[in-house]
Protein backbone atom coordinates (compact mmCIF):
# COMPACT_ATOMS: atom_id res chain seq x y z
CA UNK A 1 0.00 0.00 0.00
CA UNK A 2 1.50 3.62 -1.33
CA UNK A 3 2.07 6.03 1.62
CA UNK A 4 0.46 9.07 2.01
CA UNK A 5 3.18 11.33 2.26
CA UNK A 6 1.50 14.39 2.97
CA UNK A 7 0.51 12.56 6.04
CA UNK A 8 3.30 10.40 6.61
CA UNK A 9 5.81 13.94 6.92
CA UNK A 10 3.36 16.24 8.49
CA UNK A 11 5.91 18.33 10.67
CA UNK A 12 3.90 18.16 13.27
CA UNK A 13 4.74 14.60 13.98
CA UNK A 14 8.06 14.28 12.58
CA UNK A 15 11.42 14.35 13.16
CA UNK A 16 14.95 13.98 11.77
CA UNK A 17 17.23 11.76 13.42
CA UNK A 18 20.67 13.16 12.41
CA UNK A 19 23.39 10.06 13.37
CA UNK A 20 26.51 11.15 14.52
CA UNK A 21 27.14 14.11 12.18
CA UNK A 22 30.09 15.03 14.60
CA UNK A 23 33.80 16.51 14.12
CA UNK A 24 35.25 13.41 15.12
CA UNK A 25 33.13 11.14 12.90
CA UNK A 26 32.96 12.67 9.78
CA UNK A 27 34.32 16.09 10.48
CA UNK A 28 37.80 17.44 10.31
CA UNK A 29 38.50 15.63 13.40
CA UNK A 30 37.36 12.30 11.64
CA UNK A 31 38.52 8.54 12.75
CA UNK A 32 37.63 7.00 10.26
CA UNK A 33 38.93 9.68 7.01
CA UNK A 34 37.24 6.78 4.07
CA UNK A 35 33.38 7.46 5.80
CA UNK A 36 34.81 11.57 6.38
CA UNK A 37 35.67 11.58 2.80
CA UNK A 38 32.53 9.41 1.47
CA UNK A 39 30.17 12.17 3.12
CA UNK A 40 32.28 14.89 1.04
CA UNK A 41 32.26 13.38 -2.33
CA UNK A 42 28.58 12.61 -2.21
CA UNK A 43 27.21 16.02 -0.85
CA UNK A 44 25.65 14.65 1.78
CA UNK A 45 26.30 17.56 4.37
CA UNK A 46 24.18 19.78 2.39
CA UNK A 47 21.36 17.53 1.90
CA UNK A 48 21.08 16.91 5.66
CA UNK A 49 21.33 20.73 6.35
CA UNK A 50 18.80 21.51 3.38
CA UNK A 51 16.68 18.90 5.65
CA UNK A 52 17.37 20.53 8.52
CA UNK A 53 16.82 24.20 7.37
CA UNK A 54 13.40 23.28 5.69
CA UNK A 55 12.35 21.05 9.28
CA UNK A 56 13.22 24.09 11.30
CA UNK A 57 11.08 26.41 9.30
CA UNK A 58 8.09 23.79 8.62
CA UNK A 59 7.75 23.23 12.68
CA UNK A 60 9.44 19.84 12.29
CA UNK A 61 12.07 18.66 15.33
CA UNK A 62 15.39 17.84 14.87
CA UNK A 63 17.51 15.59 16.65
CA UNK A 64 21.53 15.29 16.91
CA UNK A 65 21.77 11.69 17.53
CA UNK A 66 25.71 11.65 19.16
CA UNK A 67 28.04 9.14 20.27
CA UNK A 68 30.18 10.73 23.13
CA UNK A 69 32.13 9.04 25.98
CA UNK A 70 33.36 10.15 29.77
CA UNK A 71 36.95 10.96 29.77
CA UNK A 72 37.30 7.82 32.15
CA UNK A 73 35.00 5.67 29.96
CA UNK A 74 32.72 4.96 32.44
CA UNK A 75 29.02 3.10 31.41
CA UNK A 76 30.80 2.47 27.63
CA UNK A 77 31.33 -1.26 27.15
CA UNK A 78 34.41 -2.07 24.61
CA UNK A 79 32.53 -5.09 23.17
CA UNK A 80 32.81 -4.74 20.06
CA UNK A 81 35.94 -4.01 17.32
CA UNK A 82 34.89 -0.26 16.12
CA UNK A 83 34.36 0.69 20.15
CA UNK A 84 37.64 -1.04 21.05
CA UNK A 85 39.42 0.62 18.49
CA UNK A 86 37.83 4.22 19.99
CA UNK A 87 38.33 3.24 23.31
CA UNK A 88 42.36 3.50 22.73
CA UNK A 89 42.08 7.11 20.93
CA UNK A 90 42.26 9.49 24.13
CA UNK A 91 39.91 12.14 24.26
CA UNK A 92 38.87 11.20 20.82
CA UNK A 93 34.79 11.78 21.37
CA UNK A 94 34.73 12.69 24.90
CA UNK A 95 32.07 15.22 25.75
CA UNK A 96 32.65 18.75 26.01
CA UNK A 97 35.78 18.05 23.69
CA UNK A 98 36.18 19.23 19.57
CA UNK A 99 35.62 16.07 18.41
CA UNK A 100 32.08 15.26 19.84
CA UNK A 101 31.18 18.47 18.26
CA UNK A 102 28.16 18.64 15.88
CA UNK A 103 30.04 19.72 12.27
CA UNK A 104 29.42 23.53 11.79
CA UNK A 105 27.64 22.61 8.22
CA UNK A 106 24.88 21.56 10.01
CA UNK A 107 25.13 23.35 13.66
CA UNK A 108 23.10 23.20 17.23
CA UNK A 109 20.06 26.32 17.45
CA UNK A 110 17.73 26.48 20.05
CA UNK A 111 15.07 24.57 18.95
CA UNK A 112 17.12 21.31 18.02
CA UNK A 113 17.36 18.67 20.81
CA UNK A 114 20.69 16.62 21.46
CA UNK A 115 20.59 13.04 22.53
CA UNK A 116 24.36 11.76 23.58
CA UNK A 117 24.55 8.25 24.14
CA UNK A 118 28.05 6.55 25.92
CA UNK A 119 27.37 3.22 24.54
CA UNK A 120 26.52 0.94 22.20
CA UNK A 121 25.80 1.37 18.28
CA UNK A 122 22.25 2.91 17.65
CA UNK A 123 19.99 5.82 19.57
CA UNK A 124 17.31 4.46 21.34
CA UNK A 125 18.90 1.19 23.32
CA UNK A 126 19.05 2.90 26.91
CA UNK A 127 18.91 6.83 26.08
CA UNK A 128 16.16 9.47 26.61
CA UNK A 129 15.35 9.05 22.64
CA UNK A 130 12.38 7.37 22.46
CA UNK A 131 10.53 8.94 25.16
CA UNK A 132 11.39 12.24 24.13
CA UNK A 133 9.79 11.18 20.69
CA UNK A 134 6.67 10.30 21.70
CA UNK A 135 6.19 13.35 24.21
CA UNK A 136 6.65 15.63 21.47
CA UNK A 137 3.81 13.44 19.60
CA UNK A 138 6.89 12.20 16.57
CA UNK A 139 5.39 9.21 14.99
CA UNK A 140 7.67 9.44 11.91
CA UNK A 141 11.27 9.85 12.09
CA UNK A 142 13.79 10.33 9.14
CA UNK A 143 17.12 8.47 9.24
CA UNK A 144 19.57 10.69 8.16
CA UNK A 145 23.55 10.54 8.72
CA UNK A 146 26.39 7.89 9.06
CA UNK A 147 26.37 5.08 8.40
CA UNK A 148 24.20 3.42 6.28
CA UNK A 149 25.48 -0.15 7.11
CA UNK A 150 25.59 0.10 10.95
CA UNK A 151 24.29 3.48 12.52
CA UNK A 152 21.28 3.85 10.11
CA UNK A 153 20.38 0.44 10.25
CA UNK A 154 20.69 0.47 13.90
CA UNK A 155 18.63 3.18 14.36
CA UNK A 156 15.78 1.92 11.43
CA UNK A 157 15.62 -1.49 13.49
CA UNK A 158 14.70 0.11 16.99
CA UNK A 159 12.70 2.74 15.43
CA UNK A 160 10.27 0.30 13.57
CA UNK A 161 10.48 -2.11 16.46
CA UNK A 162 8.79 0.78 18.92
CA UNK A 163 6.55 2.03 16.44
CA UNK A 164 7.19 4.71 14.78
CA UNK A 165 7.28 4.69 10.49
CA UNK A 166 11.43 5.29 8.77
CA UNK A 167 11.92 7.64 6.07
CA UNK A 168 15.28 7.47 4.58
CA UNK A 169 16.73 10.12 2.83
CA UNK A 170 18.95 8.47 0.18
CA UNK A 171 21.07 11.14 -0.38
CA UNK A 172 21.51 12.18 2.87
CA UNK A 173 23.40 8.99 4.13
CA UNK A 174 26.76 7.65 3.60
CA UNK A 175 28.42 4.60 4.23
CA UNK A 176 31.82 2.74 2.86
CA UNK A 177 32.58 1.42 0.15
CA UNK A 178 30.00 3.27 -1.54
CA UNK A 179 28.74 0.40 -3.64
CA UNK A 180 28.19 -1.94 -0.74
CA UNK A 181 25.90 1.30 1.14
CA UNK A 182 23.66 1.27 -1.96
CA UNK A 183 23.07 -2.51 -1.40
CA UNK A 184 22.33 -1.81 2.55
CA UNK A 185 19.58 0.57 0.91
CA UNK A 186 18.68 -1.76 -1.65
CA UNK A 187 18.18 -5.00 0.70
CA UNK A 188 17.88 -4.46 4.27
CA UNK A 189 16.84 -0.97 4.57
CA UNK A 190 14.01 -1.10 1.53
CA UNK A 191 11.84 -3.85 3.96
CA UNK A 192 11.95 -1.43 6.65
CA UNK A 193 11.66 2.33 5.39
CA UNK A 194 10.25 4.58 3.10
CA UNK A 195 12.99 5.77 0.78
CA UNK A 196 12.95 9.36 -0.52
CA UNK A 197 15.39 12.10 -1.98
CA UNK A 198 16.04 14.82 -0.42
CA UNK A 199 14.74 17.17 -3.11
CA UNK A 200 11.18 14.80 -2.33
CA UNK A 201 10.82 15.29 0.76
CA UNK A 202 11.22 19.09 0.81
CA UNK A 203 8.64 18.86 -1.98
CA UNK A 204 6.31 17.56 0.28
CA UNK A 205 6.87 19.94 2.80
CA UNK A 206 6.83 22.75 0.86
CA UNK A 207 3.29 21.80 -0.78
Amino acid sequence: MALDLQEVLAPDHTAILMMELQRGVIGDLAMIPDLADEVNATGVLQQVRALCDAARANGALVVHCTAEFRADRKGSKANAPMLRGAKGTDLHLVTGTPSAEVVPEIGVVESDVVVPRVHGMSPFTGTQLDQLLRNCGITTVIAAGVSINIGIVGMTIEAVGLGYTVVIPTDAVAGVPREYGQQVIQHTLAPLAARLTTAEILAVWSA
